[in-house]
């Protein structure tokens, strides 16, 4: 194949060698089989191959049926009816096509003819009227040859005389000049007029010479004094320098003139006064910034954001450079640091305020303020490359806004945050941890789309400067949202007080300490983890896709500046630890409850029960609270509830027991011996129960999971007792209680049924002389308990 043709798929290329082998006379040349000299066409094309000419149909057939099985053959015979089908529709779209292009062809030739038709003779009237006309045109030429020859003489004569004429009123010129201080318009007619001087100005205008030029000197000796004199304008003094040097004076001939001996320090003196003058304009303008930069902070009017002082402008500087080009064309060195200078000053004030906080609009006011007074300036010193200067400070200028604004979107969402911290212990609320985790959801997902609008507004901006930044800002945005998110991470575990994970090679601790933190902050972050995983990544998303697609400056190794995914499994896996962490410390604060309940009595000397416990009372408080904070935060699930069922196997309770009666009548030691022998009997035949599942983020599964590692400790309290008859009891009628009153906390009673039972089996393994309560005592202590509750629940407000 030739270079410079793609290459074409195969059907493609079937085709256009079927079409071209049907129009060509030499199909083998068509089909390009004879192209090479000396090479076999049986080389180049093998009887089975369908295209060449030389195909042999028998040979094709049994390479077929040796390849293919049946299904194979029948699908070849639909694909080759098919490509049958198509190369016929386009060879008669091809006829069709040709047919078209002949008729226009024979159309064409028609209109031709009869437009051609009339067309001779037409040319030769009118070649007959161009004769005419131009032999007419000599005649005239001919006659008004004399009168035209001799006018051009007359204007040439008329010019001649109005030259002489300037040169005799040179002289009265240069003195109306020098009355009115125009020194420009007089140094210029005497330039002018200099060529006609040197040639006869000894002969035909000696005197016109000699006036002219002690005018002149009258015109240098003032412009000297101009020089000297500090009270004129730096723009003039540069003016008579300059029209000093245009009168072919320069500095290195005038030391031997007697009136110009002082004229090379003059000039050395104005090169440092102008410099002089730049420099005090640039300290004005720092100092001016000093004194009024808060206040032009807080302007109110962002058309003034960004412009000079008013003592100071860009035109009065420019006019000093453009004088100071104008006299030392050589000294540019200087000029350039200058102005690079005070732009940088201008770029480092806009730096200074995006610290303190700015609006778009304003950033773009101070900006493009800027731009103009850059263009300006290239216009009268290129050499400063300020637009390049701008271009670079502009991309740290951008840079640095957008990653304040996420900064300061980060400061938002830790206030609001931590002011839960603070309302808790200053003002109480009514709901508390729901209000911050709506406030912080809406700083997230609102502060985020307003960056994004705000962002967009310096791509929607036709400021030039930012549209050579245009990819670059898309990739900031982008890497902006992925750092924001993995920062707020690492302060999510700074409030949970375990900073030193985001940091474990610092070495001081800035996290909060656990005891400090407030578990239902931590279940705030749980949940906030959750939907920041679930609604606003996927809504920033799709923003960023819509306003932001594009960029990809960055390098192909470093992958793309936004990752979704990896941002939606960060927080997955921090709403787990985060939410397990709170159930670890509710749990922890309920144990060390547990703990003192039983390590403070002497469980061998226990009086026997007379009412459920007081810890019982304090351990529900404790659940009441946990359950106010999970439903402030936490959404309701799908509520599961497993009942309680006798086919359990359970024996232990003795309202339970069929065979109570006869067991009231055996011995205490043989009763106590049946009870420990059933219980271990009945755990063999009771069903298998998972107690601890994976905790989800609902209310009734958070609070299931507390209750049981609870009751869990409880176990592991009770046996590390000895108890005698009573203790026992006491343990027995607290958990019988506990039955009833859980179950308004979970949604799953069956697993609670289970770990009370095995805190009494527990109980009864550590106890001397392990008998139950008897069914009915233990009843009427339960009833009288729940009375006690009920009527407390009332009177309370």
């Amino acid at each position: 194949m030739a270079e410079g043709v793609p290459p074409m798929d195969e059907k493609a290329k079937r085709t256009r060698d079927l079409l071209a082998s049907f129009y060509s006379p030499d199909a083998s040349a068509a089909l390009g089989v004879g192209g090479g000299a000396g090479v076999s066409p049986r080389r180049i094309a093998s009887p089975d191959s369908i295209n060449s000419p030389f195909f042999d149909p028998e040979v094709y057939m049994s390479i077929l049926v040796q390849k293919l099985n049946m299904e194979g053959l029948l699908q070849k015979h639909v694909e080759m009816a098919a490509e049958i089908k198509n190369l016929d529709t386009d060879l008669q779209m091809l006829v069709y096509e040709n047919y078209n292009k002949f008729i226009n062809a024979t159309e064409t030739i028609k209109r031709m003819k009869n437009n051609i038709v009339g067309m001779e003779t037409n040319m030769e009237q009118l070649l007959v009227k161009i004769t005419s006309v131009q032999s007419k045109s000599d005649l005239v030429n001919t006659s008004l040859f004399e009168k035209r020859e001799h006018i051009e003489k007359l204007h040439r004569t008329r010019n001649l005389l109005r030259k002489v004429q300037l040169i005799y009123d040179l002289p009265t010129r240069l003195a109306k000049c020098i009355k009115v201080e125009a020194y420009a318009d007089a140094v210029r007619y005497f330039i002018g007029a200099k060529p006609i001087f040197e040639a006869y100005g000894d002969s035909s205008f000696q005197d016109c010479k000699r006036a002219s030029e002690e005018a002149i000197d009258l015109v240098i000796k003032n412009l000297q004094a101009k020089i000297y004199l500090d009270s004129e304008p730096i723009e003039a003094r540069a003016e008579a320098v300059v029209l000093l040097k245009q009168l072919n004076f320069p500095v290195g001939l005038l030391h031997g003139l007697p009136i110009y001996t002082c004229f090379s320090p003059l000039v050395d003196n104005l090169k440092t006064k102008l410099l002089e003058k730049l420099e005090d304009y640039l300290l004005k303008f720092q100092d001016e910034y000093k004194d009024t930069g808060v206040s032009a902070c807080n302007a109110t009017e962002s058309s003034d954001i960004g412009q000079l002082p008013d003592t100071v402008s860009v035109g009065d500087i420019s006019k000093i450079i453009r004088a100071y080009l104008i006299i030392f064309p050589d000294s540019e060195k200087r000029l350039i640091e200058l102005v690079q200078k005070l732009f940088n000053r201008r770029y480092g004030i806009i730096q200074q305020r995006i610290k303190e906080r700015m609006t778009p609009a304003d950033l773009l006011n101070m900006m493009r303020a800027i731009w103009e007074d850059v263009n300006v300036m290239d216009e009268i010193l290129a050499e400063a490359a300020l637009p390049a200067f701008s271009l670079e400070a502009a991309r740290s200028i951008v840079q640095q806004y957008i990653s304040t604004s996420f900064s300061y979107l980060l400061d938002e969402i830790t206030d609001a945050l931590g002011k839960s911290q603070q309302t808790q212990k200053e003002v109480v609320e009514e709901c508390p941890y729901q209000n911050t985790l709506e406030a912080s959801k809406k700083t997230i997902i609102q502060g985020s789309l307003d960056l994004l609008l705000d962002f967009r507004q310096l791509l929607d901006d036709n400021l030039e400067l930012l549209a050579k930044l245009t990819d670059l800002i898309v990739d900031w945005v982008q890497e902006g949202f992925q750092g924001f998110f993995e920062k707020l991470n690492e302060q999510f575990l700074v409030l949970c007080g375990r900073g030193y994970i985001a940091n474990p090679d610092s070495c001081q601790v800035d996290a909060v300490q656990m005891d400090k933190v407030q578990a239902g902050l931590v279940l705030v972050l749980a949940q906030l983890s959750v939907f920041i995983e679930q609604s606003a990544i996927p809504t920033i998303t799709e923003e960023i896709a819509a306003s932001f697609s594009g960029g990809g400056t960055r390098a192909y190794e470093h992958g793309p500046p936004f990752v979704p995914g990896e941002i939606c499994r960060i927080f997955h896996s921090a709403g787990e630890r985060f939410l397990l962490l709170y159930i670890n410390m509710r749990t922890q604060k309920i144990s060390v409850l547990l703990k003192k309940r039983f390590i403070t009595p002497n469980w061998m000397k226990h009086k026997e029960p007379r009412e459920v416990h007081m810890f019982v009372d304090l351990l529900l408080q404790e659940l009441e609270a946990v359950g106010m904070e999970v439903k402030q935060i936490l959404p309701q699930g799908l509520v599961r509830r497993h009942r309680h069922s006798d086919s359990l196997g359970s024996t232990t309770s003795s309202r339970s027991n069929p065979t109570r009666e006869d067991k009231l009548t055996r011995t205490n030691t043989q009763r106590a011996r049946s009870q420990f022998l059933e219980s271990h009997l009945a755990k063999l035949f009771e069903q298998k129960m998972e107690i601890f599942t994976k905790v989800q983020h609902t209310q009734e599964s958070v609070l299931s999971t507390i209750i049981k590692f609870c009751l869990k400790s409880l176990q592991e309290f009770v046996r590390l007792q000895t108890f005698n008859r009573s203790g026992f009891q006491q343990i027995h009628l607290d958990a019988e209680y506990l039955k009833n009153t859980l179950k308004e906390f979970v949604d799953d009673e069956a697993a609670i049924d289970f770990l009370l039972k095995e805190v009494v089996g527990a109980a009864h393994e550590r106890c001397l002389d392990p008998i139950p309560l008897e069914a009915p005592i233990l009843d009427r202590l339960i009833s009288i308990k729940l009375s006690k509750s009920k009527e407390q629940s009332q009177t309370s407000p």
